[in-house]
């Protein structure tokens, strides 16, 4: 067995070794002091084998994906390999979901008692609701809005009230909507591969991003949405560094301003924009102009919801002390700030363990090409010029703010929904591996697994 390989296993292996850990850790925890307010630690999810109707559907998406998915990708025009993959991420997320039914699995999801569409009557008059928004944060406050309403800036809810506006009403519509725009981020993160790094590494990855198992929460929650937003933003600034547009540099700036106001941690995307930034610096460097249309489209949002009388700094102070009122301060910071790595290794599989260890030898060849020392030494300030040296950049960028999160201590638990975003950058380090079709079939086996025995929570 080559070297290579066998390293990608020990990596996998010890990915599991911590999956692991936290599932006896935590029941030990959970069982002793009931302070990590889950009930299938470290998942939202309780314990529940089960088949659907989406049962079918999804192990044969699945096997076709293995089967054929490297291959396609490879040989399709790049203008076709898109939607396709976008068409099979909304197949495999939408099969995965209704195996647990469709009431369940779509339509009861956002009508909770922690979820937005509860307080659609209170946004009859949207401008009033804004500005009265932080005065219903804090628990004791009268009207508290519920968890979600109270945890986000209110894009997030206005998205779910304009969806009632123009007739869509109801849970199915809202999951529907989320879904399908959630599904678009696999096709966002795909075009920023081939702007930022080259296209064949964006093939490679291609089947990656379809067959994910994060698909088991991309069709549970408005995350998916949110992470369908801020890929954009991302793929849109790609765009506009290499082709120097200053509409696409617009539309991203349009799009970051969003992102920030439909969650406060999404802030964070900021950490991968930076990444695309440097990789795309000569873009600017050409077309200077290009960061007036970035910066004004990223006022945009934060403006209208400002005169609106949102305040999006005292919101987020208030959300942090509410954040501690209830299970946040109870939850252990010592035990979910690593138990958190192992929601992530659920919903990015060990493939993309294995692929973050080859960005990480991706990364150290190239500090070992731009070395003064090394023969092959640039000496000159752009460097990232090997793909996969690109491709690690923005991985690890992604890897970054997922881990700054964790520290933050404002993301114990849920982390399987709420790290979405960031989650779905780190498996274009699966582009890295030999072999496609092993590592795939362990990511379908990894989801079809976890939403057969567990019932998973949002």
């Amino acid at each position: 067995m080559p070297r290579g390989v066998r390293r990608d296993l020990y990596a996998a292996g010890a990915a599991t070794l911590l999956v692991t850990a936290a599932v006896l850790v935590g029941r030990h925890i959970q069982g002793a002091d009931h302070t990590l307010f889950v009930d299938w630690p470290p998942l939202l999810a309780s314990w529940g084998p089960h088949l659907g109707p989406g049962t079918p559907a999804a192990v044969l998406l699945a096997v076709a994906v293995v089967a054929y998915g490297p291959g396609l990708a490879a040989r399709l025009p790049w203008r076709a390999l898109l939607p396709v993959a976008w068409g099979t991420a909304t197949a495999w997320i939408f099969s995965l979901a209704l195996i647990d039914g469709w009431q369940r699995g779509i339509a009861d999801r956002l009508t909770t008692r922690h979820e937005y569409l509860q307080v659609i009557d209170r946004f009859d008059d949207i401008p009033a609701a804004l500005r009265d928004f932080t005065q219903h944060i804090l628990l004791q406050s009268p009207d508290n809005w519920p968890a979600h309403v109270a945890g986000h800036p209110p894009a997030a809810t206005v998205t779910f009230v304009l969806l009632d506006r123009i007739g869509l009403h109801g849970g199915g519509w809202a999951g529907m909507w989320c879904v399908t725009l959630g599904a678009t981020a696999c096709v966002a993160v795909l075009v920023t591969i081939r702007a930022m790094a080259d296209e064949a590494l964006a093939r490679r990855a291609a089947p990656f991003l379809v067959l994910a198992p994060a698909a088991v929460w991309l069709g549970a929650s408005a995350d998916a949405y949110f992470a369908a937003v801020a890929a954009w933003a991302v793929a849109l600034l790609a765009l506009a560094l290499t082709g120097r547009s200053l509409w696409w540099a617009g539309a991203s700036g349009l799009l970051f301003g969003l992102t920030c106001y439909l969650s406060y941690g999404l802030t964070l995307v900021a950490l991968i924009a930076a990444a695309v930034l440097v990789l795309g610096r000569d873009g600017i460097r050409g077309r200077p102009a290009l960061l007036v249309p970035l910066f004004a489209g990223l006022a945009v949002v934060p403006t209208a919801f400002t005169l609106a009388g949102f305040d999006w700094w005292e919101a987020y102070h208030l959300l942090v002390t509410r954040y501690y009122q209830g299970a946040g301060g109870i939850r252990p910071y010592g035990y979910w700030v690593w138990a958190n790595l192992a929601c992530t290794v659920l919903i990015t599989g060990l493939a993309t363990a294995a692929g973050l260890r080859r960005t990480g030898a991706a990364l150290l060849r190239h500090r070992a090409d731009a070395s003064p020392r090394s023969p092959r030494s640039y000496r000159t300030p752009r460097a990232y010029r090997t793909a996969d040296a690109r491709l690690a950049l923005l991985v690890s960028a992604a890897l970054l703010a997922l881990l700054v999160a964790d520290l933050s201590g404002m993301s114990k638990a849920e982390t399987e929904r709420i790290w979405l975003p960031f989650a779905l950058w780190l498996l274009p380090a699966c582009a890295f591996l030999p072999h496609p079709r092993a590592w795939l079939t362990a990511q379908a086996v990894l989801a079809l697994l976890l939403n057969h025995l567990l019932h998973t929570g949002w």
